[in-house]
């Protein structure tokens, strides 16, 4: 007899296609049967051990985030409620050209302390694993939800190059290349890029082509954190496009965002873009949040000049008055690269974490509101918190536009992605609440998709860029990785008040066919596993 049959649900298929009444049967973590309209044809209906009424619910494939930051809360936390509540049985990780493989104890320790904002510092966590092959046999223990994961080309930078701001040589190059492809082979599924982070950002158009071409080569594609999200927002889109097509790579542009005030209404330029692109042959896609604010780590705001050498260096450059001093400068009147070559405005900028618990005062309250209270400059503020912390604070940018949101979200190459950080007190909302998001507020309330399509944007376009052939539709073979939600009451429960609180409105998850979120509740399972490269 079969595990499960999900009786009368309303299936969204992924596709795109009109939902359909029908049971669902489940056996061995897949779908192996689906019987539309069973009970009004008068057909004899499927039966299995375990019976679920699914009644005025519907039922679709799991969501995949397509850019998430839980490279080590999936293994710290395991259960890892963040995400499997809201529905996601795929995570992308790797993300932004800083993680934690491949990697020697020099780099691990550079990495560790450059994204402690993202991920905590780690020193929780046996890192047992230096290739990304390990890596991925580590989350093949068991985790909440699947992962994928992307070869941070920032962290190969560091690892074959350094941390300073200069070409690689050609045997540099070369080592690079044999990272990459190394990564590819043990199955991670593309590279990205954080182009507004050290050391990556230090890459070439040139050098980033290179590696591109040995993704391309793979299967993989590229997912780049860009060069600037504000001035210089559109060229920096048609950079990372013309670089792609030269190197003949599948392109997905992360958190594909339009912010601050210079890009206000300017979203329909690049659709048009992307379209043009498109017309002519090009394979790209991308990802958004359903939010405004974006979300980083204090220290990415500054200068790429200040930050090259590593934490250390920057740290050291932040205790000499003198250079602090022209690291203010290229903030608040030139426009540092790393905050998009806009000069930063430090009531957009809300403290959300710190690794410190003795300067958790901070959090909540926007830097310029701290320093008010503390009666100093807000750079005075700024500096101590990056030095006292060790760099650990991470930040809410308040910098985005909501009709740019929307735009985005309705072309037909986007996909869904987080980009959640889980550290700090009061971190984005969007780490618990971007899929109920986008079903509660964008398509119920505001119509901006249809269920239908908005399912598709989640699932099955996110799988096909992954390349995965049996994930991301509800069809009878595919991985029976699925979501139950009530349409008329599913939505976030996060905000920017209460940022960790649950969704509503997802009774049930499932991986691999087993229940990780059952009558709303997270039940013990780990049926999460790493998902590599299907090999070309």
């Amino acid at each position: 007899m079969e595990d499960l049959v999900i009786r009368d649900a309303d299936v969204v298929d992924g596709s795109g296609a009109p939902a359909y009444r029908a049971d669902v049967v489940v056996n061995d973590g897949r779908i192996v049967s689906i019987v539309q309209e069973a009970a009004a044809a008068g057909c004899q209906r499927p039966s299995a051990m375990r019976e679920l009424d699914a009644e005025g619910l519907v039922l679709s494939p799991g969501f995949i985030d397509m850019h998430a930051h839980s490279d080590l809360a999936l293994l710290r936390d395991p259960d890892h409620s963040a995400k499997a509540a809201q529905g996601v049985t795929l995570e992308v990780i790797g993300q932004d050209g800083l993680s934690y493989a491949p990697v020697d104890d020099r780099t691990l320790a550079e990495v560790r302390r450059a994204i402690t904002g993202w991920n905590g510092y780690g020193d929780d966590i046996d890192v047992d694993w230096r290739s990304v092959g390990e890596y991925l046999d580590r989350l093949d223990r068991g985790i909440a939800v699947n992962a994928a994961y992307l070869i941070p080309q920032g962290t190969v930078r560091a690892l074959a190059v350094g941390w300073e701001d200069r070409e690689a040589t050609p045997e540099e190059l070369d080592r690079m290349r044999q990272l990459v492809a190394e990564g590819l082979e043990q199955g991670a599924v593309g590279m990205s890029s954080g182009l507004t982070y050290t050391p990556g950002m230090y890459a070439k158009d040139a050098e980033l082509t290179e590696l591109c071409r040995v993704v391309a080569a793979y299967g993989g594609y590229y997912c780049p954190h860009h060069r600037s999200y504000g001035a210089g927002a559109l060229e920096a889109y048609e950079e990372m496009v013309a670089l792609a097509r030269e190197a003949g790579c599948p392109l997905h542009l992360a958190h594909a965002t339009m912010n601050f005030g210079v890009n206000k209404g300017r979203a329909p330029e690049l659709l048009s873009l992307l379209d043009d692109a498109l017309a002519a042959g090009a394979d790209i896609s991308l990802d958004t949040y359903p939010y405004t604010p974006g979300s980083t780590t204090l220290a990415a705001l500054l200068p790429s000049w200040a930050s090259e050498g590593g934490p250390q260096e920057i740290l050291r450059r932040l205790a000499d008055e003198e250079t602090a001093e022209r690291i203010r400068y290229d903030l608040e009147v030139t426009g540092a690269d790393g905050c998009h070559g806009v000069p930063v405005e430090w009531d957009t900028i809300e403290i959300s974490g710190v690794s410190d618990p003795a300067l958790g005062a901070y959090v909540g309250r926007t830097v310029e509101d701290s320093a008010a209270l503390r009666g100093e400059a807000p750079w005075v503020t700024a500096r101590r918190l990056l030095v006292e912390d060790r760099l650990g604070p991470t930040i809410l940018q308040h910098v985005g536009h909501e009709e740019n949101v929307q735009a985005i979200m309705r072309h037909p190459v986007h996909t869904g992605g987080s980009d959640g950080i889980l550290q700090g007190a009061k971190p984005h909302p969007r780490a618990y609440g971007t899929f109920p998001h986008y079903l509660g507020r964008y398509v119920r309330k505001l119509g901006v998709l249809s269920l239908e399509e908005c399912v598709a944007h989640l699932t099955s376009r996110p799988a096909a860029r992954l390349r995965l052939p049996d994930r991301g539709l509800v069809r009878e073979g595919y991985r029976a990785d699925l979501v139950l939600f009530d349409p008329a009451t599913v939505a976030a429960g996060s905000t920017f008040e209460q940022p960790r609180t649950l969704p509503t409105g997802i009774p049930h998850v499932l991986v691999d066919g087993r229940f990780v979120i059952e009558d709303g509740r997270r039940t013990d399972v780990l049926a999460g596993r790493a998902v590599r490269r299907t090999p070309v």
